[in-house]
């Protein structure tokens, strides 16, 4: 007798063995996505980590180093991909790149991120580094031997990474400790034994000292630029840092981040956060009283005001900006009025700057500005300089040079002047008196070759991109600069003359320091004279015949007589000093 199963009892098996494979596998799915989750929260709010102005450096860091990592481990497997194992982040001083490494390790799931300072790993004793090195890598060793793909990210943090990862070779006398901590790190990131539960994060500002073959692709492969940030991001980063007096009522009405964001160009994020700093400074100390420290502070009087930030400004300066002090020094006298053909110059020099500033073409502008010493060169470059705007602004000189006795060390200061240009988007260097600079010596003549070789290669190296750079020369030894072949690396030369008399009598009704009477004669008299030396003349004529004239004269009560002029003139012609 055959016993028949009725139909209808199979389709329940059926659905109740596919209900439970689906009930299988979604576990196993819920199960992988759970250890796919790296990170402690749904999504990143930078504002909260205390970072800004890094949106588009924190996307790319994400898609490159962190999208493989959140997917499930078989789809990697599938994709016939490995994980990014290390990236580095470079780029100036006080830019976040130590603040972003922290924050990211805070944000990951995985292992206490381990923070190591590159000097910290040096050592006296032999091979002793190299363990160091080795222990940083024991426990994400242990991890992967005993839980293979579910093993948790461990997130190693280099600080400072150039001081132990330079370039092979290039350390003489070390005993080949630098070339040995390379090839122990290479072998840990990348060696037949190769983990995948590690995330190196390396960060520098000389991304140039470090090893070529630790920024290949399976090493430190992802290399992030954090640069100065726009106006958008220290707008973000003001926002960042003023945040919580903003919450508590401290920061005043009148306070605008748009218009210090604005003024702030190549503030560095710590340089802003010391702006910070400084302007809470300036509210609290007017809460204080030097007669009485222990008096009691009302807490709602304290507010920090737009004009605590701008007094600020003036305390805290930019590492990578212009220094308005040192071009103030290149024009004592200000900017006057010397004549059609100095206002020519100007103008064509400010095209030039309009030039860098709205052409796409033009990422490198030169200009040499030449003549007789003391007809204005270095004013007029740094006038230029003042009115162009532009965030970074650099004088190379033979001055700036004292106190370095090597070629080798006065080669490393002007290409670090040209570095740091390339690191803001629009930025002028002036090389002053390019003849001294180069140690020009008539007798011989004599110069100063490798000065002179680095000076040529950086006139025709183009900025990187997004990077605009106006260079300015000036020489009184233009037949020098001729010889040499560093004249035609300028791409446009301006002779600067000496005064005619018609310069001259502009200049002195600026002044203001003779009789309407006087003026043209002294004009006539001071005909063919260089600008410098025309002041300097002027003066020693103010001081008057017996001394102490001069606040009446500059203040318009006395007039230079004309007699004590032509004594002046005549003792600085003759070069001889008046008694």
């Amino acid at each position: 007798m055959r016993f028949y199963w009725p139909l209808y009892h199979n389709v329940v098996i059926l659905l109740i063995l596919s209900r439970l494979l689906c009930l299988v596998i979604q576990t196993i799915n819920q199960s992988e996505a759970a250890r796919s989750n790296i990170f402690r929260q749904k999504e990143f709010n930078l504002l909260s980590l205390g970072i800004g102005g890094l949106s588009a450096e924190f996307a790319d860091i994400f898609r490159r180093a962190f999208a493989s990592r959140v997917f499930p481990p078989h789809m990697t497997s599938k994709l016939g991909i490995k994980h990014v194992k290390g990236m580095l982040l470079y780029g100036p001083p006080g830019t976040g790149k130590t603040l972003i490494a922290r924050q990211i390790g805070k944000m990951l799931n995985g292992k206490e991120p381990k923070i190591v300072n590159g000097p910290e790993l040096m050592s006296k004793w032999v091979g002793e580094t190299e363990r160091g090195v080795r222990d940083l890598f024991a426990d994400a060793e242990r991890d992967q031997k005993t839980r293979g793909d579910e093993s948790d990210l461990h997130v190693i943090i280099f600080d400072e990474i150039d001081a132990i990862c330079k370039s092979r070779g290039s350390i003489k006398n070390d005993a080949g400790v630098n070339d040995r901590i390379v090839n122990q790190l290479l072998t840990k990131i990348d060696g037949v034994e190769q983990l995948n539960n590690v995330l190196l994060i390396g960060m520098t500002n000389r991304k140039d000292l470090l090893d070529e073959a630790l920024l290949r692709p399976g090493r430190l492969e992802v290399q992030v630029e954090i640069s100065l940030p726009d106006e958008s991001g220290r707008l973000q980063i003001f926002q960042t840092h003023t945040n919580k007096m903003k919450e508590n009522s401290f920061l005043a009405p009148d306070v605008s981040l748009e218009d210090l964001a604005a003024r702030t160009k190549n503030y560095s994020g710590a340089e802003i956060e010391g702006l910070v700093k400084s302007a809470v400074s300036y509210a609290l100390n007017r809460q204080l009283s030097p007669d009485d420290l222990t008096k009691p502070v009302d807490e709602e009087s304290i507010k920090v005001t737009m004009d605590d930030f701008l007094s600020a400004l003036r305390d805290v300066v930019p590492a990578l900006g212009a220094s308005i002090d040192d071009l103030e020094k290149c024009r004592r006298n200000g900017m006057v009025n010397c004549g059609d053909r100095h206002q020519d110059i100007y103008e064509s020099a400010m095209l030039m700057v309009e030039q860098v500033k709205e052409s796409k073409g033009s990422a490198l502008v030169t200009c040499l500005l030449e003549g007789p010493r003391g007809s204005g060169k270095t004013a007029l470059a740094a006038t230029v300089g003042m009115d162009s705007n532009f965030p970074y602004f650099k004088i190379v000189s033979a001055a700036t040079m004292i106190g370095l006795e090597h070629e080798r060390s006065k080669c490393a200061q002007v290409v670090k002047v040209f570095e740091d240009a390339y690191k803001s988007p629009l930025s002028i260097i002036i090389l002053d008196d390019l003849e001294r600079l180069l140690e020009y010596v008539a007798i011989g003549p004599r110069f100063s070759n490798s000065l002179l070789q680095t000076l040529l290669l950086l006139l025709n190296q183009v900025p990187p991109k997004g990077r605009k750079l106006l260079v300015i020369g000036t020489t009184s030894q233009v037949n020098f600069l001729d010889s040499i072949g560093v004249r035609d690396e300028f791409s446009i030369t301006h002779h600067v003359p000496r005064l005619k008399t018609e310069d001259a009598k502009k200049v002195l009704e600026q002044l203001n320091v003779f009789a309407e009477d006087d003026v043209q004669a002294a004009a006539e008299a001071l005909n063919n004279m260089p600008i410098k030396k025309l002041y300097t003349v002027i003066e020693m004529a103010a001081q008057g015949v017996h001394g102490g004239a001069a606040k009446a004269i500059y203040s318009g009560r006395e007039k230079i007589k004309m007699a004590h002029f032509y004594n002046c003139l005549s003792a600085h012609l003759n070069n001889i000093q008046i008694r």
